[in-house]
């Protein structure tokens, strides 16, 4: 597999509409979104135990709610698994750290320069 980091970043011309998902092509796009939100929530979850246990007041209650009902907001607009914006998807996971470019091994060169061009541009 071509490096993600070493294609022209040239957009392939291909829509994102336009892409085909094979079965095998979104079993991988599957495994690597969870993998992704896997760590988003294992990273709530850790921030979330470490403001409870700082709790000294009934305020730090509401403030730990509004915590989590506010990254909840983000995760839910983050992690869309729909086809017509899933390279979309994939992309602000790769350019954010939640997901590496070997978890997109697999994937054709189409979705792969849509992915980049966009982790790069967008």
């Amino acid at each position: 597999m071509t490096s993600l980091s070493s294609r022209a970043v040239s957009g392939s011309g291909t829509a994102m509409r336009d892409l085909k998902w094979s079965p095998t092509e979104k079993t991988i796009a599957r495994k690597a979104f969870d993998r992704a939100l896997g760590r988003e929530l294992e990273a709530v979850i850790l921030e979330a135990k470490s403001k409870a246990a700082n709790i000294q007041e009934p305020s730090g209650l509401w403030e730990l709610e509004q915590y989590l009902t506010q990254r909840r907001q983000e995760i839910d607009r983050k992690y869309d698994y729909r086809d017509s914006v899933l390279p979309l998807v994939l992309a602000n996971l790769l350019r954010g750290g939640r997901l590496n470019e070997n978890e997109l091994h697999g994937l054709g060169e189409d979705k792969l320069d849509y992915i980049h061009h966009a982790a790069v541009h967008l």
